[in-house]
């Protein structure tokens, strides 16, 4: 495979505006989901903007960002419209999204991503966790993974995601990370599709992905990364990224 890595990121949070310029570790936080995207040692990583603002932050800090319209629906989109401008040629076969608001993810994790599509009959490969706390299993901003993990598996075929604690009964849950890898084509097939019903009714935009009958499948990492979502999360992220190693690509 030859992948490229593409962060989607815009400007209007509705819960943190402008976060991806939000100062962590003295620099902006679309820098450092760049940076943990470069120490995956993957391929090339570029970040897919809105505003001219995200992609002068990228271009100081060494990086290569691509403009894309203001209006997509999704980060889907906005990594598909990305990755059509800078390569017609079809050059890259495999496309990982990166979200923008993982500042500390662990660059190993984003190369786990791509464990999947090493069996030619995945279409979109993500990342899980098993959910070590009850209020994980509770809490419908959690999305948990249907998936069949066999005894010592770490890759596994998803059968569902939903918001709900599924499945029921004994043994472990899996906390979704919002993480994906596509082969090509199907990033093409997906962005194609219109929203479905489970979709719409879940507020799960993969379920649009597995209503149309492609397969997903998950990596097993060990932790959730953590993600910046309102004003609290950044306060947090600040702190974490203090006691963090310093960056190699720093």
């Amino acid at each position: 495979m030859n992948p490229l890595l593409v962060i989607p990121a815009r400007m209007a949070s509705t819960r943190l505006p402008g976060k991806p310029l939000a100062d962590i570790g003295g620099a902006p936080m679309i820098v450092q989901v760049w940076r943990r995207a470069v120490e995956a040692g993957l391929g090339p990583v570029i970040v897919a903007c809105a505003e001219r603002e995200i992609a002068a932050a990228i271009e100081s800090a060494g990086g290569k960002a691509v403009l894309t319209r203001a209006d997509h629906p999704s980060g889907s989109d906005r990594i598909f419209e990305a990755v059509s401008l800078l390569d017609p040629a079809r050059r890259h076969d495999a496309i990982v999204n990166v979200q923008g608001d993982l500042p500390l993810i662990d660059p190993k994790a984003i190369a786990e991503s791509l464990k999947p599509l090493a069996d030619p009959a995945v279409d979109i490969a993500t990342l899980g966790a098993i959910i070590q706390s009850e209020d994980e299993r509770l809490n419908p901003s959690v999305v948990k993974i249907a998936a069949g993990f066999a005894p010592g598996a770490t890759i596994a075929r998803a059968l569902y995601f939903s918001r709900a604690a599924i499945p029921t009964g004994a043994g472990p849950l899996y906390h979704h990370i919002g993480l994906y890898a596509y082969r090509r084509a199907a990033l093409e097939k997906f962005v194609s599709l219109p929203p479905s019903p489970l979709e719409k009714r879940e507020s799960l935009e993969q379920l649009r992905a597995l209503e149309a009958g492609m397969r997903i499948d998950v990596a097993l990492v060990d932790t959730v990364p953590f993600g910046v979502d309102t004003p609290a999360d950044l306060a947090h992220a600040r702190e974490l990224m203090a006691a963090r190693p310093p960056s190699k690509s720093a």
